[in-house]
């Protein structure tokens, strides 16, 4: 009760953050009962289809994790305490908004559902897709409802446990560094190197018992091998992993050579902000390597569909959720240096220099992470043609 009355007095804009949450998961409980009527009509032959749900399923938790983070009402406040709204309360606060968002998003996709398959009547475009939902079968409701909750249960348990009170040497870890002060290199890039050369193996290994010259798709015939899937997923795991250092490796670059006052600060900026954007920037480069992967695939085959509406409605939300996910860990950053950017234009900094820090720090990031992208696609590409 009382996350939906903060719900109430907050701003349009968080609002509307919260409500990209709910159409996310009525996305991801869309692809879910569709996976639960093929598996009704196809008893055995659903797993892979169940696996790849699993994708735009774990892109949304990060979303709405990324939105309970940025949330202000799970933000310490002077006076909360003295009321008992502490950390620990405060998170658990983070945990109910996020369950209420995505079970929202869950009726939401139930009703769509079955309105499409014909169940709900009286309504436009009422039975439109019978045959792809498989309407001439029961439904078992028990089966919905429990593939519904997953992304509730999910999202809201990693909101609380991200949100967590932790001790005061973590804490002091993880607050933003200023711009005079240096910042420490992310110890993660040779995990995550490794971890991308692992999944770019599995994939090669488990392209030689793939059938055909391509990587076959959801709802194409001949399925898809779990094995691509999961070295896909390593190395999604390598570039999270990798993408802070890789930020913080940005930063430094901007501040060879004699920089200026411009680059001085971009770069500064930047190796302070590794660790909070670069891992939402590594998951945007495995989406993109994969998308151009499977635009190099398939490009040059004429009359081959391997996307279906399913596969298409899937990759949008992983695409969406990964893109939003990086603009919500942007509008973090700028809060959390606000009172910086206060401090420097209280000293007379111009506006301009600001602003060319800021154009510097994204082109130093795409100078960056534009050809590794690249790289993995090709690399990915290559054993499946």
């Amino acid at each position: 009760m009382l996350a939906l009355r903060l719900a109430r007095g907050t701003h349009p804009l968080v609002l509307l953050r919260r409500l990209l949450v709910s159409a996310a998961s009525a996305g991801v409980g869309f692809l879910l009962l569709c996976t639960l009527g093929h598996a009704v009509g196809h008893p055995g032959a659903s797993v892979l289809r169940l696996l790849w749900c699993a994708v735009p399923l774990a892109a949304t938790v990060h979303f709405a994790v990324a939105v309970a983070r940025t949330d202000p009402s799970t933000r310490p406040r002077p006076g909360l305490s003295a009321v008992g709204l502490g950390p620990a309360r405060l998170a658990a606060i983070a945990a109910a908004s996020t369950a209420v968002t995505c079970t929202l998003g869950s009726a939401v996709a139930l009703l769509v559902y079955l309105h499409l398959r014909g169940d709900i009547t009286g309504l436009p475009f009422d039975g439109a897709a019978a045959g792809l939902l498989a309407a001439d079968q029961p439904m078992p409701l028990a089966a919905a409802l429990t593939l519904l909750a997953v992304l509730p249960v999910t999202a809201s348990a990693a909101a609380g446990l991200t949100l967590r009170p932790r001790s005061a040497r973590a804490a002091e870890r993880s607050d933003p560094v200023h711009p005079e002060e240096p910042a420490a290199t992310p110890s993660g890039l040779p995990w995550g190197c490794a971890l991308i050369a692992v999944g770019l193996a599995v994939e090669t290994y488990a392209s030689r018992g793939a059938s055909g010259s391509a990587f076959p798709m959801p709802g194409h015939p001949e399925g898809s091998p779990a094995g691509l899937l999961g070295g896909w997923a390593l190395t999604a795991l390598g570039l999270a992993l990798a993408g802070p250092a890789l930020a913080h490796f940005s930063g430094r670059l901007l501040q060879l050579a004699r920089p200026g006052a411009a680059r001085l600060l971009a770069g500064r900026v930047l190796m302070a902000e590794a660790r909070r954007i670069g891992r939402p920037l590594g998951v945007v480069s495995a989406v993109a390597s994969a998308a151009i992967a499977a635009a190099a695939l398939y490009g040059d085959q004429a009359g081959a569909h391997p996307f279906g509406p399913l596969t298409g409605l899937g990759a949008a939300l992983v695409m969406s959720c990964t893109v939003a996910t990086l603009l919500t860990a942007v509008l973090e950053s700028r809060h959390a240096r606000a009172h910086t950017t206060a401090a420097l234009l209280s000293l007379g900094t111009p506006a301009a220099t600001l602003r060319a820090a800021a154009a510097l720090r994204a082109l130093a990031l795409l100078a960056v992470f534009t050809p590794l992208t690249a790289t993995i696609a090709e690399a990915a590409a290559f054993p499946l043609r």
